[in-house]
């Protein structure tokens, strides 16, 4: 810890992050995450040369899968079978992360929350409009908050 004294010669700057290079999230049944993030939500799962060298391993023997966003950020999906919430309400808040919103065309909007309902996924609050577009709270298979929005029209 810096004293009120010291300095910091070594501070990041605006421009120095680029983006974020992936999001991990530990999961309970990994079939059904897989499932959720690949079929449900259409993202696409990194397969064969895709994969990251780095995780070829667990990638093969199941303990993680690894998604890529629209935007080219990856999801990584670990295997945590034992992993239980402090609550089983996902309504009480039991992790810092609050929820991973994905954006969406607002023409594509009323389809995702369709689709969102036929898998009947337990939707946590709306469809919202607001000033700032439309959104939609659900639930993965680990009871971690998902929302897609999308911006006004």
């Amino acid at each position: 810890m810096l004293s009120s004294s010291q300095s910091v010669n070594c501070i990041l700057v605006p421009g120095d992050l680029r983006k974020v290079h992936h999001i991990a999230l530990n999961v309970k049944d990994m079939q059904a995450s897989r499932h959720f993030y690949g079929n449900i939500l259409g993202l696409h799962e990194l397969t064969g040369d895709e994969v990251p060298a780095t995780l070829v391993e667990l990638v093969a023997t199941g303990k993680v899968a690894n998604f890529i966003t629209p935007d080219g950020t990856i999801l990584d999906l670990f295997g945590t079978p034992d992993l239980t919430p402090p609550d089983p309400d996902p309504e009480r808040n039991f992790t810092r992360a609050y929820h991973l919103a994905f954006d969406i065309d607002p023409l594509s909007f009323d389809r995702a929350v369709a689709v969102i309902r036929e898998n009947q996924i337990a939707i946590a609050y709306g469809p919202v409009t607001r000033p700032t577009g439309r959104g939609v709270y659900f639930y993965d298979p680990d009871g971690f908050m998902v929302e897609i929005r999308c911006d006004p029209m």
